[in-house]
């Protein structure tokens, strides 16, 4: 059956990205469209959306946005494509909210408007849908930016001629940013004062908009089964749990998969030589050249582990920051490659100018080298508090790179933890958020890797043979897609899909 597929979200690849959320929402449209879905994608026009670049071309008219307390608001609708696809694209251009050097925040302060940018984002998506005479069967909102949207299709948009038959999915990418704004929001939300309750959108006395996208959506999934099950618990639940546990039995997940056009060690172009599972000659090519690359003395004896990913404390790096000086002492060499909270960026600095034969940092994002410390790291560490998803590690899985990391989220449903006696698995994994156990994880990599090199070889072949495909995602965003439009409909609901591995 084919669906008329409505997504809206706030960033997506190759437009702009600020994290994971970016990456899902430039990829998953084209696999749902190879299943022959409908799909159109609503994002804002931020300006550093270059309109020539991507060949934006202005609707005629003007959309209006009825934004509640505030009155109409009006902005201008671009149209573009997703690259290589004839998936559509419309970009609501607003000076007054898009019209700025961040996405949302400058100089790591929030803005104050963002209540306002983002109801507009969810309005105006469901307002487009009448400027281009679409019906969507089903809205994918994705995270706070957009979790407006299953509320306004359950009230102001409920009887509305183009989206009020639509059932939604929320997609939660991230549970600790849950956009928490002063009861003021509900003038612009217009939904009605009697939503700022318990059951509604109210949290501690603020307007919390992924809490009544939680309420009001069809469906709900998480990026990983693991990360479904986690944010149930006060640990990941960010004070949300409990509404999570309510509506258990509409909470899926499913994993995320990976681009294996862009991540693939035998046509990378980023890399100086490539390589395959059953010719692995060129990533010991690869280890000199990103060593040389990031100044660190040429040697294939030594492990090398590879770190790349934001400097903050969700991704455990105030963690690795404690286990550091016991790990300089060990046998090995880091790369990283990030940036994130100023200390993380002064520490890291200064410990590697001190450590220079065994500590390289490169502070900032550069995708190229991405590339190469995946194909040239031995290991990749990842010693997240949290991880919804997780995307380095199945890189590194591809790249023959084995992963270290701590078994949460995405990251434990995605690697398999080392086996000694039957030299199974694909990586090396702890548990406990502490600086020991993430310094005696890596000494049992390193054990492994100067004593156990079988072991090494093994977990290698393993990995590279493992597929996280979008495929297999879209199929199962389909089958919720679907269970969604009869829960809508008031029917009973298929055997929901399961986050397999692929």
């Amino acid at each position: 059956m084919s669906l008329s597929v409505l997504i809206s979200a706030s960033e997506a690849v190759p437009f702009i990205k600020s994290g994971g959320l970016a990456d899902v929402i430039g990829v998953l449209p084209r696999y749902l469209r190879r299943l022959g879905h409908d799909v159109r994608l609503v994002l804002p026009r931020y300006y550093g959306i270059d309109k020539t670049k991507f060949g934006l071309k202005p609707l005629a008219g003007v959309l209006v946005v009825p934004m509640g307390g505030a009155g109409d608001e009006y902005c201008a609708v671009y149209e573009g494509s997703l690259p290589d696809s004839d998936i559509p694209v419309y970009f609501l251009e607003h000076e007054g909210y898009f019209g700025r050097s961040g996405l949302y925040a400058e100089n790591n302060v929030e803005y104050a408007d963002n209540d306002r940018r983002f109801i507009f984002l969810s309005k105006g998506s469901l307002e487009l849908c009448k400027m281009l005479d679409f019906f969507p069967d089903l809205v994918h909102a994705n995270d706070w930016h957009t979790a407006a949207i299953p509320l306004l299709l359950n009230t102001t948009y409920r009887h509305d001629s183009h989206v009020g038959g639509a059932a939604s999915l929320l997609t939660i990418h991230n549970m600790q940013y849950q956009g928490s704004f002063p009861p003021a929001t509900m003038e612009i939300l217009g939904v009605g004062w009697e939503h700022f309750t318990f059951l509604g959108v109210e949290k501690d006395d603020r307007v919390n908009l992924l809490k009544g996208g939680i309420y009001n959506a069809t469906l709900l999934n998480t990026v990983s089964e693991g990360y479904a099950a986690e944010i149930q618990t006060p640990a990941q639940g960010w004070g949300l749990e409990g509404v999570l546990r309510e509506r258990n039995r509409d909470l899926f997940g499913i994993l995320n998969g990976v681009d294996y056009t862009e991540w693939s060690p035998e046509s990378d172009p980023y890399i100086t030589a490539n390589y395959s599972a059953g010719d692995l000659g060129g990533k010991g090519l690869c280890k000199a050249d990103v060593q040389k690359e990031m100044g660190l003395p040429q040697r294939g004896d030594v492990p090398l582990i590879g770190m790349v990913g934001r400097m903050v404390t969700q991704k455990g790096i105030d963690v690795f920051a404690e286990a550091l000086p016991r790990l300089l002492e060990l046998e090995l060499q880091i790369v990283m490659l990030g940036e994130g909270e100023p200390w993380a960026h002064f520490y890291f600095g200064g410990m590697a100018a001190s450590h220079r034969d065994r500590l390289s940092v490169c502070v900032g994002y550069d995708n190229g080298l991405a590339h190469r410390i995946e194909a040239g790291a031995d290991f990749f560490l990842m010693p997240s508090a949290f991880e919804p998803c997780g995307l380095n590690q199945m890189y590194s899985l591809r790249y023959g790179t084995i992963p270290i990391v701590r078994g949460v989220g995405g990251l434990d449903d995605s690697v398999e933890n080392f086996d000694e006696n039957l030299l199974a698995g694909t990586g090396f994994k702890f548990h406990d958020l502490t600086a020991g156990a993430l310094f005696d994880t890596v000494g049992w990599a390193l054990h492994t890797w100067y004593n156990r090199r079988e072991g090494i070889d093994r977990l290698r072949q393993r990995g590279m043979a493992v597929r996280f495909t979008w495929e297999g995602a879209a199929e199962k965003y389909d089958r919720l897609y679907k269970m969604a439009l009869k829960r809508r409909s008031g029917a009973s609901s298929d055997t929901p899909p399961r986050a397999t591995r692929q």
